[in-house]
């Protein structure tokens, strides 16, 4: 018989939809769960305690409940948090979100990065680890917006902001020493891919956007080759833990999430 078991991806919001847009085109037969912490929404301004107390446990109790194959933690910020925590508690495997720093740094020609993450992602020793491994030779700028986070949520919503709030958040890169010189954008936080395209309308001079969907969705992949996938996954799952918004319904069935619970 096919294995029905899920893959879970996991987010504070909506961001992780882009790991799961990636993932889902390698694996267009897996079945899959969608899980936003919406009772514990945004992530980007709680401390490290808040996180690494919360996350593990909400993990623990999804996986009891939904029994998956795989977890993958489709959130920077939690996973440069709590993504240790998570691997020791739960006896299967688990896939976490790094910031796309070594890309960047291999594609830099001025060798300027930024990394555009919320301000509990951008401020962790993780993020100082992978750009010492690798953009040793490179500039790498970092600044924290929780009001991006915000602004892909309501793009989801069907809202739209003007392109001077997406240009005021990115010269908080820009404005730095050797901003001016940045060419490569790390986005730090899966919610940022959501609104890709307004970052770029936004930006000050040309700089390519870079994220993890991709590699991370290669990951996945790897981990479950060979596993029996049903014929037909049938309509995806997505899972609020607090109050559902009604309004985020047609962009969650873009996203093959045709039917919504709360837990």
């Amino acid at each position: 018989m096919a294995d029905t078991r899920p893959i879970l991806f996991f987010d504070s919001g909506v961001g992780g939809l882009s790991v799961l847009a990636a993932t889902r085109a390698l694996l267009p037969r897996a079945p899959f769960i969608y899980v936003a912490d919406s009772a514990g929404f945004p992530y980007g301004t709680k401390t490290e305690a808040e996180i690494a107390g919360r996350v593990p446990a909400l993990l623990g109790r999804l996986a009891e409940r939904y029994h998956p194959r795989l977890i993958v933690i489709a959130c920077n910020t939690a996973s440069t948090i709590a993504l240790a925590a998570v691997r020791s508690a739960l006896d299967l495997p688990i896939v976490g979100t790094v910031p796309a720093i070594k890309p960047a740094a291999e594609a830099s020609l001025t060798r300027v990065i930024g990394v555009l993450g919320t301000d509990a992602t951008v401020r962790q020793p993780y993020v100082d680890d992978l750009a010492a491994r690798f953009a040793r030779d490179c500039r790498v700028l970092r600044h924290g917006s929780a009001e991006l986070v915000t602004l892909a949520e309501a793009k989801l919503r069907g809202e739209t902001a003007p392109r001077e709030r997406y240009a005021a958040i990115l010269n908080g890169l820009f404005d730095q020493p050797g901003g001016e010189r940045i060419d490569m954008i790390v986005n730090a936080c899966t919610h940022f891919p959501l609104v890709a395209e307004e970052l770029a309308a936004a930006a000050a001079h040309k700089v390519r956007f870079v994220d993890g969907s991709a590699g991370i969705a290669r990951r996945i992949a790897h981990l479950t080759q060979g596993q029996d996938w049903p014929d037909s996954p049938g309509e995806g799952l997505a899972i609020f833990t607090g109050a559902l918004d009604d309004r985020l319904a047609p962009a969650l069935r873009g996203y093959g999430l045709g039917r919504i619970e709360t837990f």
